[in-house]
Parts: structure tokens; sequence; C-alpha cells
């Protein structure tokens, strides 16, 4: 009997190595991956320049403290506002991290507007996290369920619907800020639509409040651009990043820009582990890798090459409500539950999540070849057909 905490409803599988976009389990079969470790592999698995990189900052410094400089963490956190047009970054370890630190300092951003109870506007379906205060300002009762008394200060709304934010903001003099995902992966790889994004910023503006954007799963070029944000040719007061930052090495990072900088002072904020050399240094090899081998285009049209194959493939299949997403991060909608279709998938060598009880969700690694995603629709047409009319 294993002595690991009972929190996951563990698949009957344990993996052992891995190349690219292939995985190898106890017995020596071999898996396609259509999940990178839910969005974290961007570089698929024992890259060897990753690798490398890892292995040569291994041998000269792992941690050292945030008490003294970091020059790896400079580095990276330069790199990211060079790519994402932010101000300012702070390192910890996990996207509910991220997330944490964007809701402190929108809470601090208030109170320095003399606001004593700052209230921050959350999405119905948004997943945020784990802690106490981003399961509280996630959208789901079976992630909160047993953990009250949840958080107060945040005020839900329903996604991609601009009418509910004004009727908020005429209600409700202490809202601060507004947190999204522009690509709910949880809730279903449900897409904000561009022209909201950009009405949700001049809205923003116009009442001072932050526009804090969860990008913990659709960042890191999953989307064909560095960020899904980019998309909307719009800039975020605070932004999150974590899963595929490190490539697989635990790192979160929330970045401010405008009038959300300069709002953390010494003493206000902190984590020991996090910016530490060896994550940045994921960080870092991560973003140049993906700059090095056009990785950002290579997952827009891989992303169009797989959207293509299912809507051609399961067109008029009776069941199948929506294929959605972008980029490498993508949904298909059923008419009814099927998670059965992971293990389902599992026994054909593919590896596959279902997310909302009803959306088949695809996350591979940007490394992904145009070859494997046809073995990976080529293998998983078949059973949703058959699952979907059954």
């Amino acid at each position: 009997m294993s002595h690991v905490m009972n929190t996951y409803p563990r698949l009957p599988v344990a993996f052992v190595r891995g190349e690219g976009a292939w995985l190898w389990d106890t017995e020596g079969k071999r898996y396609l991956d259509g999940l990178a470790g839910i969005a974290v592999n961007t570089l698929g698995h024992a890259h060897p320049r990753f690798t490398a990189a890892l292995s040569a900052q291994i041998g000269k410094l792992i941690h050292c403290s945030n008490v003294y400089q970091v020059n790896e963490q400079e580095r990276l956190a330069d790199k990211l506002c060079g790519l994402s047009g932010m101000q300012e970054v702070f390192f910890c370890n996990s996207g509910c991290e991220a997330n944490e630190a964007a809701i402190k300092l929108a809470r601090m951003y208030g109170h320095k507007q003399e606001i004593e109870a700052p209230a921050i506007i959350v999405m119905e379906k948004a997943f945020h996290g784990r802690t106490l205060a981003t399961l509280s300002a996630t959208g789901s009762r079976k992630v909160q369920a047993g953990f009250e008394p949840l958080v107060s200060g945040f005020v839900r709304v329903p996604y991609n619907d601009m009418n509910a934010i004004r009727q908020v903001a005429q209600n409700n003099r202490n809202v601060v800020a507004v947190l999204v995902e522009p690509i709910q992966g949880e809730g279903g790889v449900r897409t904000l639509d561009i022209e909201y994004l950009q009405q949700l910023r001049q809205f923003c503006d116009a009442q001072n409040w932050l526009l804090m954007l969860d990008e913990v799963q659709c960042g890191i070029g999953r989307t064909g651009k560095w960020f899904a944000y980019q998309h909307a040719g719009i800039l975020p007061d605070v932004m999150t990043l974590a899963k595929g930052l490190g490539s697989g090495v635990p790192i979160g990072a929330c970045l401010a820009a405008g009038k959300a900088s300069g709002t953390f002072q010494p003493g206000n904020h902190g984590s020991t582990f996090g910016g530490n050399p060896l994550a940045c240094t994921a960080g870092l090899t991560t973003l140049n890798i993906i700059e090095q081998d056009k990785l950002l285009a290579h997952a827009g049209s891989l992303g169009r090459f797989i959207r293509e194959g299912f809507a051609t493939a399961l067109q008029g299949v009776n069941g199948i409500k929506e294929i959605r997403g972008q980029g490498l991060m993508i949904g298909i909608e059923l008419d009814k539950p099927c998670g059965d279709l992971v293990k389902l998938a599992l026994a054909k060598g593919l590896l596959i999540n279902v997310t909302a009880d009803s959306v088949i969700r695809l996350l591979p690694p940007l490394v992904m070849t145009r070859g494997e995603a046809q073995q990976l629709l080529d293998i998983l047409c078949p059973l949703i057909k058959e699952f979907a009319q059954s």
C-alpha cells in the first residue's frame, strides 16, 4: 500500500522515461503524450538542450536565497518583460502562488486608494488554484466544498459577459480588479472573445481597476503567441504564469505593469524557493528554445491541423457539441460525460484528459511533430466516434 496521501484518483500506469512527445511505462509500453503534464512539459521530455542547461546549472548552484541578488532571476525577469511588455516580475513556485500574489497585489492596490474592503471580479467556471484565496476565486463548488469559510472579497460574473461587469461596477464601489483566464482550461477550454478582452481593457482603464490575466495554462506559447492576450492586442496590468514556463521544473511568476507596478515593496511578499537559480535557468532555457526552434508558429499551425483533423473526422457524428481552442490548447465537447475515454485512450497508447465532465482536453508538448499529431488523430477519432454514438 502506498503512503502517498490519497488526493488523486490515479490511473494504473507509472512512467519511467520520456523522449520528445513520447513516454514509456514500467512495462516498456510507449505512449504518445497529448497532455504534456497538463500543459507543463512545453519542450516534451528529455529535450537535449534543456537537459544540458539544467545539468550545468545543478553543477554550479541550485539555491541561494532572495536575500541576495540572483543573476538567473534577473535575466529571466528581463526576458519575460521583453516578450510581454510588462515591467516587473515576482517569482514563486506554482500557478496558485502566482495567483495568490496577484490577489494580494490587487488588495494592496485598493488599500492604497483607501478602499477598506477591496473586491475582485472573477468568472463562473474559473480555476485559479487550491490555496484558500485561489479556491475562493475559483468558480467550482467541487473545488471549494469542505474548505469553508471561503475567503471573502470576490464577486462572480458569467464568462464573456460585459454587461454583467458593468452592472457590478454600478452596484459595488469596492471593486479594484478583474481576474480572468483568457482561456479557461479546467472550465472546458472556453475562450474569451477578442472583442470582450478589448472592451474589458478599456472598461478597467475607465474604472481605474486592474486587469489581471491568469495565463498559467494558456501562456508560454501554447496558443501560438507568447501570451494569449497578445491575440487581442492589449496589455494587462497583472499577468500570472506557471505550468509551461519551466518545462517541468516548478516555477510561477506574477508580472505587473502600468498602475500595478511598484505596488509591492520589500517585506510585502516573498517566497523561499521562488526565483531560485535552477528554476530560472529552466524558464530562460525554455523561452530561448521556443525562440530558436520557432515553436510559436509551430504551435499555431499544428493546433489548426489537429482541430481541422477532428472537424473532418467527426463531421456529422451525433453527440459532438463543439471543437474549440487556440494553438495547442484544444477542447472537444461531447453532449454527455466522457471520462471513460481517458482509460480507453490509455489502452491505445495515448495520454489525454477530460475536464468539465464532458470536454476532452488536449495540451500536447510544443515539440510534437505533424506525424505525431496525425497519430493522435488516428487513435482518438475512432474512440470518440464509437463513444459518442454508443
